[in-house]
C-alpha cells in the first residue's frame, strides 16, 4: 500500500512514518509534503496514492482546499490538534479523523478500516455500503442520472454542473438551484422528479423542501424524537429537520457504521 503525508510540522511527520511503519510495515510512505501548494503541484505529476494521511492547518491554508480544488479518489485518514473540523472531514472522503498526539492503537485501528473497506469495493466502483444505502432509498445503480442543468437567467441561459449544486430547495412553491457560490438560479421542475433524476451517491431528500448535495452539509445535529436537524452552506434555514422515519437512512447514507 502507497500512501501520502500532508503535514507542516517535521516533528509531527517523522512521528506519524514511525507509527505507520509500527502499524503496518507495507505501507509506503511516498512522500512528505507540507503545504497546499506543495501537495497541488504533486498531484499534478503522481498518480494517486492507496491512501493519504492528511493534518488540516498547513501554513498557507486549511487543506480541505486541495480536496476542493482536485478530484482525488484516494481515502484519507485526517490527522489534527482540533476537533471541530470532523463534519467537513468526513465529507471529502475520510475514513478517519484522529486527533494528536496520535496513538498508535488508533492509527492501527484506522488502516485495519481502509483493509477491510478495500475488498468491499465491487467491478463497477461502487462499495457494497453505498449499495446498500441506494437500496434502501429504492434506486438501481444502472440509472443514468442527470450531470447538468439549463436555467435561465435574463436574456440568457445558463448551464449549471452537478459539481457546482449546493442544494434545491422550494420556496412559495417555485423550485431554485442554490450554487456552492449561494447564488439561486429558479428551476422549472418538482423536487419529486429532481429527486429521481440526482445521483444518490451525493444527493439526498432531506424533507419536502431540501434536496442537498452531500458537500453542502455543515453539520448535523440530534433533535426531539429521533430526528435530525441539518445546516447547509449558504443557507438561511438553520433547522432543516430530517424526520425520525428519514433519520436512518440518512445516517447510513452520510457513513455511518463503515
Amino acid at each position: 500500500m502507497k500512501a501520502l503525508i500532508i503535514e507542516d510540522e517535521y516533528p509531527a511527520a517523522d512521528r506519524l512514518q514511525s507509527l505507520i511503519h509500527k502499524a503496518d510495515p507495507q505501507v509506503e510512505v511516498l512522500a512528505v509534503l507540507d503545504s497546499i501548494k506543495g501537495a497541488l503541484e504533486w498531484f499534478e505529476e503522481h498518480a494517486a496514492p492507496d491512501l493519504i494521511f492528511s493534518d488540516i492547518q498547513l501554513s498557507d491554508g486549511l487543506s480541505f482546499e486541495i480536496y476542493e480544488k482536485i478530484q482525488i479518489k484516494s481515502p484519507i485518514i485526517f490527522t489534527t490538534a482540533y476537533d471541530e473540523y470532523a463534519i467537513k472531514a468526513f465529507k471529502v472522503k475520510s475514513i478517519d479523523y484522529l486527533l494528536k498526539p496520535i496513538k498508535l492503537t488508533e492509527l492501527s485501528a484506522a488502516i485495519e478500516k481502509l483493509k477491510e473497506m478495500l475488498p468491499r469495493q465491487e467491478e463497477n466502483g461502487m462499495s457494497k455500503d453505498l449499495k446498500e444505502v441506494m437500496s434502501l432509498l429504492g434506486v438501481s445503480n444502472k440509472t443514468k442520472y442527470k450531470d447538468r442543468f439549463l436555467v435561465k437567467g435574463k436574456d440568457v441561459f445558463i448551464p449549471i454542473t452537478i459539481q457546482e449544486i449546493a442544494y434545491f430547495t422550494t420556496a412559495h412553491e417555485n423550485v431554485y438551484i442554490v450554487k456552492t457560490d449561494g447564488k439561486r438560479h429558479p428551476l422549472d421542475v418538482k423536487l419529486e422528479t429532481l429527486e429521481e433524476a440526482l445521483n444518490p451517491a451525493y444527493f439526498f431528500r432531506l424533507n419536502r423542501q431540501f434536496i442537498t448535495h452531500i458537500q453542502a452539509i455543515n453539520s448535523i445535529h440530534p433533535y426531539f424524537n429521533g430526528r435530525l436537524t441539518v445546516e447547509l452552506n449558504h443557507c438561511e434555514d438553520d433547522s432543516i429537520i430530517v424526520s425520525r422515519d428519514k433519520a436512518k437512512v440518512f445516517r447510513a447514507w452520510m457513513g455511518e457504521g463503515v
